[in-house]
């Protein structure tokens, strides 16, 4: 047998069977290798940048299509350990992967989501913070910034106010990745307290902040996601499981409220990479004992599991013109809940809006034409992995030019800095909050 046969072989039962314990560089990189080798037909791996010590920042894709982009296929991800010494989400986040890739044509309901969905997967986003952590701690170790002493979660642009903060590798690896994928739905995995976190984490008095809140225009959308995780968690959904710590009614929370925090990841992938994104703090403890690792899955499984689906809220479809060319680049918002930076179609013509049932008005607009309106109702029910299809065509001839990649369509600058301090941002939630809970208990 050839050295190669005998390095796979050794790698197969990893891959069959992960055990429960903290993972370092050389393992997860050796257990994502021979997931990616044994399931080729349903994975992709590939390392989006280095960390500042080199170490290789990987993403596993896991989904039908795993190797491109399929048109209505809706694009997800989790990432986790952009705090070094928060090490409960790289963790639940390999199990997921093994969860996954070892139940597809076996369980029904992963099957479907591994058919509908692309779902990328990065355990690790600060590998040279967890490798520097020499004595674990429930509440602050040396590796919570990278190896330039920077957090990374206060490293992003901001929408709020300047963040002149010199970009890290990691972080800028991170801005590439989200320009390469049409990325709908996210979520971050951090640890220290108990709870769903919801944009924004910073805000101006426009989004609500003289009321103790940063709200966005999808408030009622980012209520019902962070109660959809919480909701599945039995210890996340008291909001008091972690006594030292705040109390969160329901299990969740507006980012704001909790903290006020620039330069953070969620902000910026809703308002630059039309995703939406909250924030999962899933242990009171940091960095807790290994022998506690199958309690925190055995407690997030259901809910990393039912997040994914959320994908699938709301509607989806292509623009076209009249020649059935699909039109990138073309501005697509439901009217009353316009984005500072507003959502485009991407290359294919292709756009995502996560909506709870409801009727909405989206309003189409092409530079140099009038805005095209459309009536869509979200039904009650679920479109079975599926969000509503609904292509539009717009009544000219042409197609537009598109936009390069390397050019976002709005700046990198506090671009809620001039905005007005009254906003829809700034009314109060109950209303939409109730119709989350009904939509949540009824689906």
């Amino acid at each position: 047998m050839d050295c190669a046969r005998l390095w796979l072989g050794l790698l197969l039962p990893l891959a069959a069977a992960l055990d429960f314990r903290y993972h370092h560089q050389a393992e997860m990189e050796a257990f994502l290798k021979a997931v990616a080798q044994n399931y080729s037909s349903i994975t992709r791996l590939h390392s989006i940048g280095k960390s500042v010590r080199g170490r290789n920042l990987w993403v596993l894709v896991v989904g039908r299509f795993p190797k491109e982009h399929r048109v209505g296929i809706p694009e997800f991800k989790y990432v986790a350990n952009m705090h070094g010494d928060e090490t409960v989400g790289r963790e639940l986040l390999l199990h997921l992967i093994e969860y996954l890739v070892t139940n597809d044509g076996k369980a029904p309901e992963i099957t479907r989501l591994i058919n509908s969905t692309r779902i990328h997967i990065m355990p690790s986003m600060n590998p040279d913070g967890f490798e520097a952590v020499k004595k674990p701690d429930c509440f602050y170790s040396n590796g919570r910034e990278n190896n330039n002493y920077y957090d990374l979660n206060r490293n992003f642009p901001d929408a709020f106010e300047s963040n002149n903060v010199s970009r890290q590798p990691e972080t800028v690896a991170v801005m590439e990745w989200l320009k390469t994928e049409t990325f709908v739905l996210s979520a971050n995995l951090h640890g220290g307290a108990l709870v769903a976190s919801y944009p924004f984490d910073n805000g101006v008095p426009a989004t609500g902040t003289l009321h103790s809140r940063s709200l966005t225009p999808d408030d009622d959308v980012f209520q019902y996601l962070a109660h959809t995780y919480a909701s599945k968690n039995a210890n996340m959904k008291k909001g008091d499981h972690c006594k030292n710590k705040m109390n969160f009614p329901n299990g969740i929370t507006n980012g704001y409220s909790w903290y006020p925090l620039k330069g953070g990841m969620q902000d910026y992938n809703y308002i630059w990479a039309q995703c939406f994104e909250i924030t999962l703090e899933l242990s009171c403890c940091k960095y807790p004992p290994e022998e506690k690792l199958p309690f925190f899955w055995n407690f997030n499984k259901a809910s990393l599991i039912e997040y994914i689906k959320q994908v699938h809220l709301g509607v989806k479809g292509q623009v076209f013109d009249q020649n059935g060319n699909p039109l990138p680049n073309v501005i697509v918002e439901v009217q009353d809940r316009k984005h500072i930076c507003p959502y485009r179609t991407n290359k294919f013509g292709e756009y995502y809006l996560l909506l709870l049932p409801g009727s909405y008005i989206i309003n189409v607009t092409v530079p140099g034409h009038s805005p095209h309106l459309t009536k869509v109702i979200i039904p009650g029910k679920s479109q079975n992995f599926s969000a509503l299809k609904m292509d539009i065509l717009l009544p000219f001839r042409g197609q537009l030019d598109s936009i390069p990649e390397s050019n976002p369509s709005c700046p990198m600058t506090p671009l809620y800095s001039d905005l007005p301090s009254h906003s829809a941002a700034t009314k109060p939630g109950l209303f939409l909050f109730l119709v989350t809970l009904f939509h949540l208990l009824f689906k």
